[in-house]
């Protein structure tokens, strides 16, 4: 497993080593205990999701203010553009965002610690999105940023106006999203 730290305070990428011959491949996406060993800590998780979105579709930029969720991230098919944005007032890139293209071709993975917005942009056709989480799903405590906010200046690499949920459409502005300690 070969590990990049990011800009981002506690974000890694993780780029699994894929063993591939005439018959295919085989990695291992998940192993706790290297888990651990890498963000030196004892993390775990409790929910997996998957989701399938077609191309130009965005989501995000999502966080739970209460029951703050862990994401680690990855694309078995197509790509996106992953964007994970810092809001931990007390961290030296409060307020600061990096993006990374995943895809079922790279394997990369994207650890995301509690404290974070995460969202991604659909490059392909289509995506299928996995992530696991180290808190469960609370609704009440979903928030979202708004994705074009000027202040972020987040680059999505977008040709054309994203799809957009309703719930995105009406995310706030950075300056008036509740943040964490």
């Amino acid at each position: 497993m070969r590990v990049e730290k990011t800009p981002l305070e506690d974000c890694l990428v993780i780029e699994p080593i894929v063993y591939g011959d005439s018959r295919g491949f085989f990695y291992e996406s998940f192993n706790q205990k290297k888990f651990n060993e890498l963000t030196k800590a004892d993390w775990r998780f409790v929910q997996d999701n998957h989701s399938m979105s077609g191309r130009g579709v965005l989501r995000g930029l999502h966080y739970q203010i209460k029951n703050a969720q862990g994401k680690l991230v990855r694309v078995v098919r197509g790509e996106v553009f992953d964007v994970v944005l810092d809001l931990r007032k007390s961290s030296p890139t409060f307020g600061k965002w990096f993006g990374v293209l995943l895809s079922s071709e790279n394997n990369k993975q994207v650890w995301i610690p509690p404290g974070f917005a995460h969202g991604f942009v659909v490059l392909s056709e289509q995506a299928e999105f996995l992530y696991k989480t180290t808190d469960f799903y609370a609704p009440e405590h979903e928030r979202c940023i708004l994705w074009n906010d000027p202040t972020l200046n987040i680059d999505w690499r977008l040709s054309g106006e994203p799809i957009l949920s309703e719930k995105d459409k009406l995310g706030v502005p950075f300056v008036r999203a509740e943040v964490y300690p």
